[in-house]
């Protein structure tokens, strides 16, 4: 019975205890330790400065592992020489922004741009078997002797009509072309064409190209002004050099420049007729790097033939005067006494 009652007591001992004294002992138990708090900040202020401390012991240790890590990088740049190279390797802007000069040319340069590959044997065209080495799976093999010799005395003749002063113009209108035609151009100072040949541009000149604008240029290239209006009944003006790098396309050109006795210089592949050119250089003209190569190669030539009338024009040397219009009386004193000069010092 003792024992049945002291479990009802302790089941029910907090229903019998008034709610007046469950208030107080609540509060007795929620009153707030100020001593503890106090300990409890100084613990995490503790702490923060000892994080501080382990990160900035973290940054020094990485910065002396930096420092640690330089050898290693000399020593990957000293180790990095070893080894296998790629140099000269095939870079393809190179060809248009920085082309081969003539003295450039070698077997191995026209090999590497596919200049010796030909057309089917049954295209041929029988006017080229002194070009052709030989047949290869049932292609024709240009002979890459013949391409260096022909396109090294292309060079001598692009280079001897800009020095002495001639107006070259670069043709090619295939796709991809556009860019080394007007390098070739720029750099021989002539004129270029990357679209469809206007018939008649020749042969029919003062019809077609009577709006272009023409000028008047001393031996330095620089513009001399007076003859605007004797300008006007001039003829259009007619180039004295043709390099055409894709032929087939432009034969009505070719057939215009051979009726005015204008020289051309053309890419003859194994399908085309060298006799549709002057001074043909057998090379495939398929090959947009061989094209590349070859416009090049012609540029440069040009460039080195007016570096040479220049420096000659500093000498007073002067291969080419500008036609008499007379509309500029001054021009004329200057040229009389150029040429009283020039016989002066052949004396």
């Amino acid at each position: 019975m003792t024992m049945i009652l002291r479990r009802a007591v302790i089941r029910h001992g907090r229903q019998l205890i008034p709610p007046q004294a469950q208030t107080r002992a609540r509060s007795l138990a929620t009153e707030v330790d100020v001593q503890s708090l106090q300990d409890s900040s100084e613990g995490i202020e503790a702490s923060l400065k000892n994080s501080v401390r382990e990160t900035k012991s973290i940054e020094s240790e990485a910065q002396n592992q930096s420092v640690k890590y330089v050898p290693q990088i000399d020593a990957q740049k000293l180790t990095k020489p070893l080894g296998t190279t790629i140099s000269p390797h095939y870079e393809p802007h190179r060809l248009v922004s920085d082309p081969p000069r003539p003295s450039d040319i070698t077997l191995e340069l026209l090999l590497a741009s596919q200049a010796h590959l030909g057309h089917k044997t049954s295209h041929w065209n029988p006017a080229n078997s002194r070009y052709i080495f030989g047949i290869r799976q049932g292609i024709h093999i240009i002979s890459l002797d013949a391409t260096a010799a022909y396109l090294r005395r292309a060079c001598r003749v692009v280079s001897g009509v800009a020095e002495s002063g001639g107006l070259i113009l670069f043709a090619g209108n295939r796709p991809g072309q556009d860019r080394c035609v007007t390098r070739a151009a720029e750099l021989a100072e002539g004129c270029h064409l990357f679209e469809r040949w206007t018939p008649g541009s020749i042969t029919n000149g003062h019809q077609i190209l009577r709006a272009c604008r023409t000028r008047v240029v001393d031996e330095f290239d620089r513009e001399i002004s007076g003859y605007g209006n004797e300008l006007e009944d001039l003829p259009a003006l007619k180039p004295d050099l043709v390099v055409c790098l894709n032929p087939l396309e432009n034969w009505v050109m070719l057939h215009e420049c051979g009726l005015n006795a204008i020289p051309t210089i053309g890419i003859i592949d194994t399908d085309a007729n060298p006799t549709w050119v002057t001074y043909p250089i057998p090379a495939n003209d398929d090959s947009l790097r061989c094209v590349q190569v070859i416009a090049g190669v012609l540029g440069r030539a040009g460039e080195e033939g007016q570096e040479r009338r220049k420096e000659r024009a500093l000498h007073g040397d002067i291969s080419y005067y500008p036609t008499d219009l007379g509309g500029n009386e001054d021009h004329e004193q200057e040229q009389e006494e150029r040429q009283f000069q020039k016989s002066k010092r052949n004396k």
